[in-house]
């Protein structure tokens, strides 16, 4: 994979650039954006050697397509349309069912392999691309038997030598468990600093006695809104499921307060406990 176009040189397209060259000297990246400014950085920041548009797909032995899901969707049959025969589009969506049922009557559907590498942090744009983000974090594959043999085979290489776990999930399955682990959490973030807001006014209240407990739980509230709002949208019946049963945990644990029943209290917190064990690893 000499010529690699990337759609999107933020986070996750710009680490995803770094990490590629540093172990494949001689590809050559070439970034796509409808933003000329972020082309611009993205040269100035070293991300891409090149500046390219969609009409220069024809030259790639890879797209990555690393975009908002809702923009992903409609522009994804496109650049599969523009891809050669020999060459692969991969996209790094947080959904995978509506990406995947875009195309899956494209004539070449071979040629797409859905991915969802599970990296990143609350910033956004070629400035918040950083080495290594990859590195020991899982690559959800979603309908792999449905890629080229040897397509899908060079680009597993590709992301393993960055360091990446890979896991095989369906489009449905996986949109299902990331509503839980991935977007509910950040709807809690952005609720969470949207209550204190509301209800300390004074903002150097806010600063000076927020400690990193605070920091920690509301640092996804700094997260991208254009590039959410789209991810809830598409997810939505997993995401309203996951709600509810959030919102009935919130509820029993206002009811236990309110019956002082703190006994109760410590033995749902203590059992939640358990979640340390969890991520520590699983041998």
């Amino acid at each position: 994979m000499e010529n690699i176009y990337i759609i999107g040189i933020g986070l996750i397209g710009g680490s995803l650039a770094i990490d590629i060259k540093k172990n494949n000297p001689g590809v050559v990246i070439h970034g796509i954006s409808r933003k000329e400014a972020t082309l611009k950085e993205a040269l100035s920041l070293h991300l891409i050697d090149k500046k390219a548009t969609l009409e220069d797909i024809v030259n790639a032995d890879l797209v990555i397509v690393s975009i908002p899901v809702d923009a992903t969707v409609k522009l994804l049959p496109t650049v599969l349309d523009r891809i050669p025969d020999s060459g692969l589009v991969v996209d790094a969506g947080s959904t995978k069912l509506d990406i995947c049922k875009v195309i899956e009557n494209h004539p070449k559907r071979r040629n797409f392999l859905a991915m969802h590498p599970i990296a990143g942090t609350e910033h956004s744009g070629p400035s918040a691309a950083i080495s290594g983000l990859f590195k020991g974090k899982t690559n959800i594959v979603c309908e792999v038997e449905k890629t080229a043999f040897k397509l899908q085979e060079k680009a597993l290489k590709l992301f393993v030598d960055i360091g990446m776990r890979i896991r095989y999930m369906n489009p449905e399955a996986h949109d299902k468990h990331i509503a839980y682990m991935s977007h509910l959490s950040h709807i809690s973030s952005f609720m969470l600093g949207k209550t204190v807001i509301e209800k300390e006014k004074n903002e150097r209240d806010i600063f000076d006695m927020a400690g990193s407990g605070f920091a920690s739980t509301v640092r996804l509230a700094k997260s991208s809104p254009e590039m959410w709002t789209p991810i809830f949208k598409q997810n939505k019946a997993n995401v309203i499921e996951t709600l509810e049963e959030y919102i009935h945990n919130l509820k029993n644990f206002k009811e236990l307060m309110e019956k002082d029943d703190f006994e109760a209290i410590y033995n749902e917190m203590k059992n939640t406990n358990y979640i340390k064990q969890i991520l520590n690893g699983i041998a």
